[in-house]
Formats: structure tokens, C-alpha cells, sequence
């Protein structure tokens, strides 16, 4: 079966965390893993990347994993906000939370870190030196999700490894009319630097209770390829969904749809 150049990164979480489904979705091509650090424990996610590693070690497959931090930020009823204070940790935007939590990542091998409120380069620099204190090799994606970010995008897109386009967050920060046009340009601008660049945020949430997509939905997903996309990131549907499997099968559906009708391009692989 033909596979999208477009990869699919789905959050693990107690809806997807078994082996039986961890394996149907990789059958369905899955083809990265994120373990979302501001909910579960370490214990939770151990067991969720054991399963994981296993699926992809009988399949035959990479499964790079990202472990998402939760950076200085606090949860309320609507969702998240920045937490100011938070930001004065001895490593700026690592939270000692972050800390503990990167150096368990880095012990079960996660091949890439996401750093949440990413402000400047210096952010993106003082994340790579974390890790490289810690003997890991992980790799950097800043995600963007602020105005200061957007500010700073060139010099943040030059210093990370990648780039995950948050949007949830960023609507809060900007007029939700804009938020398919900084997409487009900061896909644009990492797809220039060659960096990969993952779009993000309720993507196919309408899937966490549903086992079809709206056509809104279908059209988010296609326009993200459209604009050179190089991951496509699924959060909720697949954690906590009641269907993560048919939601991934369904984005590579929508995937391959929009890659068909467009030239073959460069992909930037995680």
C-alpha cells in the first residue's frame, strides 16, 4: 500500500498506548510517536514506549519518538497560557519539570525534544545545552507558538533541529484570521531552510468522538500539505480518541488526496 511523503505524528496516550493498537496504527502508517509530558507519568509514558518500541521492532520500522515538554505554561478550563513567572528558572524557558522530565526522556532514548514557548534563539541554544549536559543527542524542535516567536522566526527556524507549528496557543496571540496565513509563511520560510516542520493542533479533533472527519477538517489537513507541510500532528484524537486508529487512517487518506494533486517536492524526514 502506497504511503504519503507527508508523515503523520500521533500523540500516545491511553487510547493508543496498547501494542494491539500502537501496531494498527503503524499498519496504517504512523510515522512518528509524541509523548505529550504535560499529562501522564513517568511511569505511564515508560510503558507506552516499551509497547512502542516493541510494534515498531516486529514491524520492521523507525518510529522516531518526540517527547514534548510542558515548558512555563499553566492549564486552565480553556486550554493553556504563559506563564510569566514560570520563565525564570535557571535555564529560561526549561521549567524544573522540564528538566526531571528531559532527563528521563533522554534515558529511554527519545530522538527529539519539543520545546514549548520558544521566544528567541537563545531558547532554542539553551535547550541544546541541557541536553548535551545530560550525554543525550536528541534533537531540537522549537515549537512556535507565541508572538515573541513569530518575531523572532528566522533566527529561531536557523537554530532548531525543527519546527512545530502550534496553533492552538498562537490563536491567543494573534486574530484567528491570520492563523492560515502564518502557517503558510512559516512553512514557507522552514521549508527555505530545509528544516522540517511539523503543522499542528486540532487537526481531526472532531475524531476524538467520531470516526469520520468533517469536511472542514478534510480541508485543514489538505491545505497544510498544500503549503509544504512536512508532518501532519494529531494530539487529542489519537491520546485520548475513541478512534486513533481510523484517525490515522483517515489523514493518510486526506494526504495522499492533496499529494496527488500537487508536484512531488522535497521532504524534510524526522
Amino acid at each position: 500500500m502506497k504511503s504519503s511523503r507527508v508523515q503523520i505524528v500521533a500523540t500516545i496516550g491511553p487510547a493508543s498506548g496498547t501494542h494491539a493498537v500502537l501496531g494498527d496504527m503503524v499498519k496504517h502508517h504512523m510515522d512518528v510517536a509524541r509523548f505529550n509530558f504535560s499529562w501522564g507519568t513517568h511511569d505511564e509514558h515508560e510503558r507506552y514506549i516499551f509497547a512502542l518500541r516493541q510494534v515498531a521492532r516486529e514491524a520492521g520500522v523507525r518510529i522516531p519518538i518526540i517527547q514534548d515538554l510542558s515548558g512555563p505554561r499553566k492549564t486552565t478550563e480553556s486550554g493553556h497560557s504563559f506563564d510569566e513567572g514560570q520563565s525564570n528558572t535557571r535555564r529560561g524557558v526549561l521549567t524544573e519539570k522540564d528538566i526531571e522530565d528531559l532527563r528521563f526522556g533522554l534515558s529511554k532514548g527519545v530522538e527529539y525534544v519539543c520545546v514549548s514557548y520558544i521566544g528567541s534563539q537563545g531558547d532554542v541554544e539553551e535547550a541544546k545545552k541541557a541536553i548535551l549536559e545530560m550525554k543525550g543527542s536528541a534533537k531540537v524542535i522549537a515549537k512556535i507558538e507565541r508572538l515573541e516567536a513569530l518575531e523572532n522566526a528566522d533566527l529561531i527556524i536557523a537554530s532548531a533541529d525543527a519546527v512545530m507549528i502550534g496553533r492552538g496557543d498562537l490563536a491567543q496571540e494573534v486574530p484567528v484570521e491570520e492563523i492560515p496565513f502564518i502557517q503558510k509563511e512559516l512553512i514557507e520560510k522552514c521549508n527555505r531552510a530545509r528544516k522540517p516542520v511539523i503543522t499542528a493542533t486540532e487537526m481531526m479533533l472532531s475524531m476524538v468522538s467520531n470516526p469520520r472527519p468533517t469536511r472542514a477538517e478534510v480541508t485543514d489537513v489538505a491545505y497544510a500539505v498544500l503549503c509544504g507541510s512536512d508532518a501532519l500532528m494529531l494530539s487529542e484524537e489519537t491520546a485520548r480518541g475513541a478512534y486513533p486508529v481510523e484517525t490515522v487512517a483517515a489523514m493518510e487518506k486526506i494526504a495522499l488526496e492533496a499529494e496527488r494533486r500537487i508536484p512531488s517536492k522535497r521532504r524534510n524526514f524526522l
